[in-house]
């Protein structure tokens, strides 16, 4: 394929997957998907629409899939924060969908073309009310690709906005890659004679079939409390607690089908760097350095920032006293570590938000 960036692998990953919709507002470090997006598209019989805003955009997205179209968009930050209440809409009408966070430093408009990762607790917690999020985290441009057509079919799977949590540094980062010349992709169920929202007596139906408006069915679809079939039950205490349970447990009960995570050196490691994202790379350089001195370091990087795989800490060998934990915010994912593992490690966070990307000489100074 040759020399190819984060972004546009993003938008080659999401034709692949079959996107055939985009809405969108143009945002740095993201506006080359939409641009991308916007020339490709047309070509392939999809549709671009520029919109007003990120709140339109969001919401034009969740319409094209409830039109049978498979969707997406794309921003940062800032746009993100708008899109949030049109989010929690896509959660409670289990509307599949694909949303690109090319995270830059904030709060607010912040350094607008400079990398973070603030935003990960807010793609984990953003919308309002309970759920579970699906959140993808990717450090070079192959899994820019690779990780969007996840992303589609996780969306599909489980009819939910499913994330990819990118940063600036990813997203503007020219690798030399090999596409992949075939990958899984799940297409949009949608004939079926079950409830639009169902969920079958004693086994889970993943995934749940999701006709489109125009195919003949009298769909209902809102944002208030429902039952299987769409209709409204705002007064119901049984319909909502169900409700709320299936947009948990068909995240909860598939954590080992959907989180993912690689190691390195771990075997025989003393410490161990917890990473995603880019700062997964400098920690991967850190910890060769680390070892070509002797120390008995490894690394866990987190492919799947959510749902939390608590898992990867339990694989870990029982020699691990230490986890070094760099992240480009002030210490987010560190936080779900100390809440969730009940091993007791000595939990070391390195925390950076000057806009610059955590170099592998800061972590080997730690390790």
């Amino acid at each position: 394929m040759g020399l190819l960036q984060g972004n546009e692998a993003c938008v080659r990953g999401a034709l692949y997957a079959g996107c055939r919709f985009y809405a969108g507002y143009p945002i740095t470090p993201s506006s080359e998907i939409m641009e991308q997006m916007a020339d490709e598209l047309p070509r392939i019989g999809g549709v671009f629409v520029q919109m007003e805003d990120e709140i339109g955009s969001i919401a034009a997205v969740v319409g094209a899939s409830w039109a049978g179209a498979k969707a997406m968009t794309a921003t940062s930050g800032p746009g993100l924060t708008l899109m949030l209440e049109n989010i929690g809409y896509g959660i409670m009408t289990e509307t599949p969908c694909v949303v690109v966070d090319v995270q830059r430093a904030g709060p607010s408009t912040g350094q607008a073309t400079k990398p973070a990762s603030g935003d990960i607790m807010q793609l984990r917690w953003g919308a309002s009310g309970d759920y579970e999020s699906i959140v993808l985290s990717p450090w070079s441009v192959l899994e820019m690709y690779e990780l969007t057509v996840r992303a589609f079919n996780l969306a599909e799977t489980y009819r939910l906005p499913v994330f990819l949590a990118s940063d600036e540094a990813v997203g503007h980062l020219k690798e030399n890659v090999i596409l992949p010349e075939k990958q899984k992709i799940i297409p949009r169920a949608k004939k079926t004679n079950l409830p639009v929202f169902s969920e079958l007596p004693g086994k889970r139906c993943l995934p749940t079939p999701m006709p489109a408006f125009g195919q003949g069915r009298g769909l209902l679809v809102t944002g208030s409390s429902h039952d299987e079939r769409g209709y409204r039950r705002t007064q119901s205490p049984a319909a909502h607690s169900k409700l709320i349970s299936r947009f948990c447990r068909k995240i909860t009960d598939n954590v080992d089908k959907i989180a993912e995570w690689e190691t390195y050196f771990t075997e025989n490691a003393d410490t161990v760097v917890v990473a995603y994202g880019f700062t997964a790379r400098s920690a991967l350089r850190a910890v060769n350095l680390a070892r070509e001195n002797g120390k008995h370091v490894g690394l866990l990087r987190f492919k799947t920032l959510w749902p939390f795989a608590a898992k990867a800490f339990q694989q870990l060998n029982r020699r691990v006293k230490r986890l070094v934990v760099p992240e480009m915010n002030q210490g987010q994912f560190v936080r779900e570590i100390q809440r969730l593992i009940k091993r007791k490690y000595e939990i070391i966070p390195y925390y950076k938000t000057d806009g610059t990307v955590i170099t592998p000489r800061e972590i080997l100074d730690i390790l």
